[in-house]
């Protein structure tokens, strides 16, 4: 796999810092089809592992409450996705499947955490949780919610995604800092906007917990999406 000079630069950086310094939490910020992000993360385990040092992995790819807490070490795949309940259409094994296993053959525990499905409609009707943000960032979460989708939402949808958006990012928090213990780190993996200090997880975490959010460099994008997205609306949206 060929890794272009800015990824090698933050990974060695990355690298840096783990020898250096210590975060309660850090969270990477990744793009979902990027490949070369999962050596990134692969990279993070790895080294903390060695170090004794990781509590936990936690992913954005599975349900809260989901976990290999349970399972041994030599745990076979089938058994990690089963616990996990990992949903391969929506995130492909064979993409996440290596940085997961790592972390179970280290016998660290795999947590998901993402907001549950049957959670998310009820999530669309809490007003309350629009009040969780600043209405600075409330704004740039619905602009980003916006421009995630192409700007082919209808406007009704915006706020009631951003709701979604916001109790994902809760979920997500509570699930490190349930995780977090003194002088390990738990690792977050998830989408780049999830681990945005200004919008995203850090906002919902304990101030007591020492942070570091790190988004992995952007990469150009496998298909187009928009167009994609387009597509599947042109039906419901003729011009």
């Amino acid at each position: 796999m060929r890794l272009s000079p800015a990824f090698l630069a933050l990974w060695l950086s990355g690298c840096a810092w783990l020898g250096s310094s210590h975060a309660d939490a850090v969270l990477l910020g990744e793009q979902h089809d990027a490949a070369s992000h999962r050596a990134a993360q692969l990279q993070w385990v790895e080294r903390l592992a060695k170090s004794h040092t990781l509590a936990a992995l936690a992913m954005e790819m599975a349900e809260q409450g989901t976990t290999t807490a349970h399972l041994p070490a030599n745990a076979d795949e089938a058994q990690v996705r089963a616990a996990l309940k990992w949903n391969t259409a929506g995130w492909p094994w064979e993409t996440y499947g290596p940085v997961v296993m790592a972390a179970v053959r280290a016998g660290v525990p795999v947590l998901g955490a993402n907001l549950a499905r049957d959670r998310m409609r009820p999530a669309m009707q809490d007003a309350s949780l629009d009040t969780l943000l600043s209405p600075a960032a409330l704004q740039a979460q619905r602009q980003a919610i916006r421009d995630g989708h192409c700007g082919l939402l209808p406007e009704t949808q915006i706020a009631p995604m951003t709701r979604v958006q916001i109790a994902r990012d809760r979920a997500m928090a509570q699930t490190l800092a349930a995780a977090a213990q003194r002088g390990r780190t738990v690792l977050l993996v998830a989408g780049a906007g999830h681990v945005d200090p200004s919008l995203g997880v850090p906002l919902h975490l304990p101030g007591t917990l020492a942070v570091r959010s790190v988004t992995l460099p952007a990469q150009p994008p496998a298909r187009n999406y928009c167009e994609e997205m387009r597509r599947q609306m042109a039906p419901a949206n003729p011009s």
